[in-house]
């Protein structure tokens, strides 16, 4: 649909497309007679013969997806067809297509082989993503920029702290990603009821040689009702679809007109208004967001279909199927908008400054009220507090300036504050280094992680 590929990416439409998902189907059938051959289960003709009709590029996909709809598999459809083609050129091979599997075998594996091709993307799009903020990171050091909580300005951070923010999910998401591929994307090699029956005492070395073929993983047994990995993987992906939401939210908010702070850059996604010429949307927050909406309905799609009817499912494998496509296609949408809107991203640092002046430095009031408190006691702090802070909001003058006013009306309390406190505590660019100090440990250790990530590639 339209509105899908708007929010995707046509790098894993292509992955994922109709034609795409038979060859991997394709692969699983010629990887399955090539090992039964390799261990003399049949002819090394017959498998020659079968392997070289296994191409996508020889059929009516659109046939084939038709016939599936009746026939409520894809598997039956495509094998019937193989089946005939054999037949044409090697009666005796057709005998051995698809021998000692089921349907769900080779659309399992099909998806799995798929899926690792789609994190493939992700996982370069996100890295690329996670480099860039750390080159932001670099670009920037020390800039003073709002905390905001509850939507209202809060205190002084620095710009390096929402990077941290921002990365760190993002760095998890990369590496919890690989963990849970490693458990997920395994053969799947059952046969009709999971116990391999037709190839017998051949059954493990047969699993063998098709792993081999396939570069899996061997799965202790059948996984054909076992959703537990599959689902786990797709919902590290919903985590991911969060993380990045949040990211995209940030932005967005930050892009307002109001703050402008930042803004994506001049590139092929900056939108901009059919009725309204300077109007400059942020797209690919806008993509981001879009996912982080519908990710959730996603995974709770794929937890619902983990309940899974005796040894084959009816139903829920089928819409676990319809599912897990729609969730790549739109985590890579996700992760391709940000990491292009990230790598455009146009800071103003003016304006972060400009932001801070605005609140008459109110967003000191933390360390004046402590400063207050050790000199003068709770109650007397309190007090004096709720007086500067009515003077502020009464336009009376920034609160440094009140607060210096407060301190000469009272000599004693100069004498319990030392010199150059006052002055030190309303000190933007020192706060926000204060800030950042904390977060470069952060920044170096996200650096080393994605260096392991790019290392083990």
């Amino acid at each position: 649909m339209l509105f899908e590929s708007f929010l995707s990416s046509p790098a894993m439409a292509a992955l994922l497309d109709d034609q795409a998902l038979i060859q991997a189907m394709f692969d699983f059938e010629a990887a399955l007679v090539r090992g039964q051959a390799e261990l003399g289960l049949m002819p090394e003709s017959s498998a020659q013969s079968i392997a070289s009709l296994c191409r996508a590029e020889l059929y009516d996909v659109p046939a084939l997806v038709a016939a599936s709809s009746r026939a409520g598999s894809l598997a039956i459809p495509l094998l019937k067809r193989l089946r005939e083609n054999v037949a044409l050129f090697d009666p005796v091979a057709a005998g051995y297509v698809h021998r000692g599997a089921t349907s769900q075998d080779v659309i399992d594996t099909a998806l799995v082989l798929q899926t690792r091709r789609a994190l493939a993307l992700i996982e370069t799009d996100l890295r690329a993503l996670c480099q860039g903020l750390l080159d932001l990171a670099d670009q920037h050091p020390g800039q003073p920029m709002l905390a905001r909580t509850m939507m209202q300005p809060a205190l002084v951070m620095s710009w390096r702290c929402k990077i941290v923010q921002w990365l760190q999910p993002l760095l998890r998401s990369a590496q919890e990603l690989r963990r849970q591929a490693d458990a997920a994307l395994r053969l799947q090699l059952g046969g009709a009821g999971g116990t391999l029956a037709t190839l017998g005492v051949h059954a493990d070395a047969v699993c063998h040689q098709v792993a081999v073929q396939l570069r899996l993983p061997l799965s202790p047994g059948a996984w054909h009702v076992q959703r537990d990995r599959w689902v786990r993987l797709g919902s590290e992906l919903g985590v991911l679809c969060g993380s990045l939401g949040k990211l995209a939210a940030d932005l967005s908010l930050l892009s307002q007109a109001e703050l402008g702070e930042l803004g994506e850059g001049q590139g092929g996604r900056s939108g901009g208004s059919s009725a309204m010429p300077h109007k400059r949307n942020p797209i690919g927050a806008m993509v981001g967001l879009a996912a982080a909406r519908r990710a959730p309905q996603r995974v709770a799609a794929l937890l619902s279909c983990m309940v899974q009817e005796q040894e084959r499912a009816l139903g829920s494998w089928q819409a676990e199927q319809a599912e897990w496509s729609g969730l790549l296609l739109t985590c890579h949408g996700s992760v391709q908008a940000m990491a292009e809107a990230i790598a455009g991203l146009q800071l103003n640092p003016a304006r972060m400054l400009e932001n801070i002046d605005r609140q008459q430095d109110l967003v000191f009031t933390e360390g004046l009220q402590y400063l207050l408190t050790q000199a003068l006691g709770q109650p007397v702090a309190e007090q004096a507090m709720a007086e500067l802070l009515a003077g502020v909001r009464a336009g009376q003058g920034p609160l440094r300036l009140l607060a210096q006013q407060f301190m000469n009306r009272q000599p004693d309390l100069a004498s319990r504050i030392a010199p150059g406190v006052m002055e030190a505590l309303f000190d933007v660019h020192a706060t926000a280094r204060a800030a950042e100090a904390r977060v470069l440990p952060l920044l170096a250790q996200a650096r080393a992680d994605l260096k392991a990530l790019q290392d083990k590639e």
